[in-house]
């Protein structure tokens, strides 16, 4: 089984259905993956990692995109708040949502004051933690799952 993916341009390819948004770009171009941060088909938003299972229109999102801003902003809301929980176990997490502007993240530290020496750690940590290079997955649990992996944290 295949699906068969329309590009901007027009041109129409076909792939082995399951192919992930990766694969695809990979096949276009090196270049063009190391510049790539999600794809849409169908105007829905994917994920590289995801598969490709139907037919239909396909674009890549690099950083010259508008929908860039938005999903870096969301991936750094995430790595603010791993970097807090590294340095400050006790944390809390409320939320982290990209906005407009940017980004934040809501945290309760207990009797923690933070400091702006304290930023320039949390910094730091963020900085370390993007150098690991560890891949980042979607995924989607239920309910229960969702429950038990939050049960530590009040705010979740």
């Amino acid at each position: 089984m295949s699906v068969k993916l329309t590009f901007p341009d027009g041109s129409i390819k076909e792939y082995p259905k399951g192919i992930k948004v990766v694969e695809v770009i990979e096949s276009i171009s090196v270049s063009l993956k190391k510049k790539c941060l999600a794809g849409k088909l169908n105007d829905n938003l994917m994920n590289l990692e995801d598969e490709i299972n139907e037919d239909g229109n396909i674009l890549f999102i690099t950083s010259n995109d508008k929908e860039a801003f938005e999903i870096l902003n969301h991936s750094t809301a995430h790595l603010l708040a791993q970097a807090v929980s590294e340095l400050y176990p006790h944390a809390q997490m409320g939320v982290g949502p990209a906005i407009e502007e940017g980004f934040y993240y809501d945290f309760d530290l207990g009797d923690t004051k933070l400091n702006p020496n304290d930023l320039a750690k949390i910094e730091k940590k963020m900085v370390e933690i993007a150098n690991r290079n560890l891949k980042i997955e979607h995924s989607i649990v239920s309910k229960e799952i969702a429950k038990d992996l939050m049960s530590n944290d009040k705010y979740k």
